[in-house]
């Protein structure tokens, strides 16, 4: 829950509830940074495709050009239209990120609300799956799936993302969700005869919410990084273009070393750029929640 606090003199007192939270979100300078960078990229993921001329993977352009009013992020070797393939690996990226960062969050959610609301052997059996999954090297599970799938798209990449993200997330819950399940409004809920289920979304959800927008932010940033970095050895999806497999294709024909810069800069600044923008977007908001931090 977010605590009232007190603003600086010289500065007009902030309203309770929503409004408070906002009025200090519009002054947290990592949190518009970060919002303004991320938003920037995902128009460019939803309005981007509808700009290029070219389709992604034709070949139909001269090769190896360099930025021009004609090709605006220029040419790969092979003659394909860097603009369009970058325009779709972002829109690739955010559905990636999206898909693997909503499933991890719900599993996460289910396995740490039900462990630390009803403990006992639930509980132990929760927490249990939880260690397994979490002590396996799930990046070396995902490249033995993804190395004998000869198909593979964005929803398999996601899927496989999101089923072993979770651990993290299931833990923290429940740790937040065993301090709650003493307070007095879940006592109270308890005795009204409210359904367990009731109790966790009903009760204990909303007093965890601005903690779980943090946790979905930071799975949603780990899935864009991991499916970038299956992209980048060759891991990727076999029907779509991404920006972690632009990334592998200018490496493997030697884009630095032909000078190719136009070829590998743009998806590698977009990696970093969106990455970056929601865990600054996480501390800003961590700023924002918690009055301790709140810089007035």
């Amino acid at each position: 829950m977010t605590s009232t606090a007190s603003s600086a003199p010289a500065s007009p007192a902030p309203k309770t509830g929503r409004n408070e939270v906002l009025y200090f979100a519009f002054r947290n300078t990592k949190l518009v940074i970060g919002a303004c960078v991320f938003t920037l990229f995902l128009l460019g993921a939803i309005f981007g495709p509808m700009l290029a001329t070219h389709e992604p993977l034709t070949f139909d352009a001269p090769p190896g050009l360099p930025p021009s009013a004609d090709y605006w992020f220029g040419t790969t070797l092979f003659g394909q239209d860097v603009f369009s393939q970058f325009v779709h690996g972002l829109r690739s990226s955010f559905i990636v990120g999206a898909l693997g960062g909503i499933t991890a969050a719900v599993i996460g959610m289910l396995v740490g609300f039900f462990a630390g609301y009803r403990g006992g052997l639930v509980d132990e059996v929760l927490n249990m799956l939880t260690n397994v999954v979490l002590v396996i090297p799930t990046f070396a599970v995902l490249l033995v799936v993804a190395a004998y799938l000869s198909v593979r798209g964005l929803g398999t990449e996601a899927m496989f993302i999101g089923l072993t993200s979770w651990p993290w997330a299931a833990r923290a819950i429940r740790a937040q969700t065993f301090s709650l399940t003493s307070r007095d409004f879940v006592g109270m809920a308890r005795l009204n005869g409210e359904s367990t289920f009731r109790i966790i979304f009903g009760e204990i959800a909303p007093n965890m919410s601005s903690y779980l927008v943090m946790t979905f932010i930071l799975l949603f940033g780990g899935a864009i990084l991991t499916a970038a970095t299956l992209d980048f050895i060759g891991l990727g999806p076999t029907d779509s273009i991404s920006l972690g497999l632009m990334m592998n294709y200018s490496v493997m024909n030697a884009a630095l070393q032909l000078g190719m810069w136009w070829w590998f800069v743009p998806p590698g600044l977009a990696i970093t750029s969106i990455v970056g923008s929601l865990y600054v977007m996480n501390v800003g908001l961590d700023e924002v929640f918690n009055p301790k931090l709140r810089a007035l």
